[in-house]
């Protein structure tokens, strides 16, 4: 219960720290010349720098195992992840200039949308009818958001320091471009974990940000580049920046650790009711905190967005039980074609991959089940799926 405790706390506490640093961050003017932080790159940077470190410590401190042996192949795989990643973030950043944080929030939960069309069209993978209809929903939502926007979005706190962003199509546009590369992330993460099956999420975040260090590195030191220079200045002149950009790198590195684990000893319905709980608190935070403004009609919207997220929960739970139940009817059923559509050879055997989400206990008995249904039938239970969705919801 102790361990429950901690890790929702550490997610709660993480990632809603570190969504008020990254408006602060990117809303606030510092000093009496009421300067604003705009080095993006220099801003994703920071982030990525602390995640590796972090993912590091993860991986050699806290489940003390070695690194990944590095070959060509997955060093240009995690390159590749990692050029996605770098392009997404700084629209991201630049979004936040046209549109207000809650509508930004709003709009990252649309992030199953562009990793859906990312999956069809670049690796012809196919969904059931609900995910269409979770995703119709989700667009609704955000689309009604924006049209019953109120006309401004002052801070009620008098927010001298608080720069007033306006809703508007570009800012959207923004976001799409920033979701459709988190999309492109993301299923290139799931193709990574079919082809290697001794990559874990961890791994994956530690040399992924790794490898964005290294890229968005290279191009700060360009001499044509002043921006690192210019952001170096900044921080020297605005030293609470630079305190408010540190604290938000550490939550988010940390939060992704907290998540890591949840998932690891929880399961994924405990993990996603968490997050999505902690982006409506985000949203709740925002408006009162910083002062923004909603209309009854916008809740309205905020209210179907979240209904369509519950609503995909519910059906992935409900295929997993339905699953589970004609697994113990019929173990023969194993041999059937997989969740990814492929079927792997183990040592000569046919192998199907499945995994439970339940809670700790119940997962347990569950592989125990499975892995005795598995000698019956010669098959080896694989893991991949967990590893798979591990990234897939810290990503989100």
């Amino acid at each position: 219960m102790l361990d429950f405790v901690v890790c929702v706390g550490g997610i709660y506490v993480c990632f809603l720290t570190w969504s008020t640093m990254q408006e602060r961050v990117t809303s606030v003017t510092y000093g009496e010349d009421h300067q604003r932080f705009r080095f993006t790159i220099v801003l994703n940077l920071i982030q990525a720098l602390f995640a590796s470190i972090i993912g590091y410590v993860y991986i050699r401190v806290i489940q003390r195992k070695p690194m990944l042996e590095m070959s060509s192949h997955r060093w240009k795989r995690f390159f590749q992840v990692a050029v996605f990643s770098s392009c997404a973030s700084p629209f991201g950043y630049m979004a936040l200039r046209y549109i207000n944080y809650p509508t930004m929030t709003l709009a990252k939960t649309c992030k199953m949308v562009p990793v859906l069309l990312m999956n069809k069209i670049l690796y012809r993978r196919h969904y059931p009818a609900y995910k269409y209809a979770v995703v119709a929903m989700i667009t609704a939502g955000v689309s009604a958001f924006m049209l019953f926007k109120t006309s401004s979005s002052k801070p009620a706190n008098g927010g001298s320091t608080l720069a007033v962003v306006e809703n508007s199509l570009y800012g959207l546009f923004l976001v799409f471009i920033n979701l459709a590369l988190d999309g492109a992330v993301n299923s290139t993460q799931d193709q990574v974990f079919v082809e290697d099956r001794e990559i874990t999420g961890q791994h994956m975040m530690c040399m992924m940000n790794l490898c964005s260090t290294v890229l968005m590195a290279l191009w700060l030191i360009n001499p044509f580049n002043p921006e690192l220079v210019s952001a170096a200045r900044f921080l020297y002149t605005h030293p609470r920046a630079f305190i408010d950009i540190s604290v938000f790198a550490l939550c988010g590195s940390l939060g992704q650790c907290f998540v890591f684990y949840t998932l690891a000893n929880f399961g994924s319905l405990t993990l996603t009711t968490v997050t999505v709980t902690r982006k409506f608190l985000t949203i709740l935070i925002s408006v009162f905190y910083n002062g923004h403004r909603l209309n009854e009609k916008q809740w309205m919207a905020t209210g179907l967005v979240f209904a369509g997220i519950i609503l995909d929960v519910y059906k992935k739970q409900m295929a997993k039980r339905q699953a589970l139940a004609t697994l113990a009817k019929d173990p023969s059923k194993l041999d059937a074609k997989s969740d990814s559509g492929k079927e792997e050879s183990v040592n000569g055997r046919s192998g199907k991959r499945a995994v439970s989400s339940l809670s700790k206990e119940r997962a347990a008995a569950t592989r125990a089940a499975l892995e005795r249904v598995a000698k019956k039938n010669d098959v080896i239970v694989s893991k991949d799926l967990r590893r798979r969705r591990m990234v897939d919801v810290a990503a989100s």
